[in-house]
């Protein structure tokens, strides 16, 4: 199972939020580069690396802060937060990602996400299928759906896409495990690779995705509160 932390951005800044509440924010780090250089030191290869405040202003903004770790590390990375056109889309890639993950896009404009994905292909784009409830929810976790997550995956699994993060928002930055069932359910009724996402709290929270058939696991503040070491990840990676 693939380890990959995430790196979330507000005002060029690393942060974590509780549920994806833009009030809940703490900074743990000015520099995101140095945070990532830290990543790579310990055997990291992967990360999520996150546009807080693209994701509420509906178009793409730390670029540059993407740009900074791709040029300064050979980390490979996924980046995700407002994109929402083609043009943020290309400003994405040229500034180093390696993969893009669209959530919001995927919901409000079907034919843009299957454009991305026909162009592209189904190893550089991946669906962001984010939920509270099992409802989808869009604009940084911000605007609620009547959408089952299960369904939404399914759907476009359908139309060719093979990775998919799920985000169980009730549960992430709380520190109090993850949503096992939810992910369990998914990966019995698709085939897609399952990014779980939200909620680790401890390395055996990360042994049972990886025992569940997880392809891979995000994780952000168990990281940033010291409750899961760098050289414990770097045994899983």
């Amino acid at each position: 199972m693939r380890i990959i932390p995430a790196i979330d951005i507000i005002d060029g800044k690393c942060v974590r939020l509780s549920k994806g509440d833009y009030n809940t924010k703490k900074i743990y780090n000015n520099s995101p580069l140095e945070v990532a250089k830290e990543f790579e030191d310990n055997g990291i290869t992967y990360i999520h690396l996150v546009d807080l405040d693209g994701a509420k202003s509906n178009h793409i903004v730390n670029h540059k802060t993407l740009e900074d770790i791709a040029t300064k590390t050979n980390l490979k990375i996924d980046f995700g937060g407002g994109l929402k056109t083609n043009k943020d889309l290309k400003i994405a890639f040229e500034s180093g990602a390696n993969q893009i993950t669209g959530g919001s896009i995927a919901v409000k404009d079907q034919a843009m996400f299957l454009e991305w994905l026909k162009i592209y292909g189904p190893s550089k784009i991946i669906l962001g299928a984010d939920c509270y409830n099992r409802k989808i929810a869009t604009e940084g976790w911000l605007k609620p759906s009547s959408i089952d997550v299960l369904e939404f995956i399914q759907l476009y699994e359908s139309k060719g896409v093979k990775n998919v993060i799920c985000t169980d928002i009730s549960k992430d930055g709380m520190l109090q495990g993850t949503s096992n069932q939810l992910y369990t359910e998914i990966l019995q009724k698709s085939n897609i690779n399952l990014i779980a996402s939200g909620g680790v709290s401890n390395y055996n929270d990360l042994l049972e995705l990886k025992q569940i058939g997880c392809e891979a696991a995000i994780l952000g503040k168990a990281i940033y509160e010291n409750r899961i070491t760098l050289k414990q990840l770097s045994q899983l990676c």
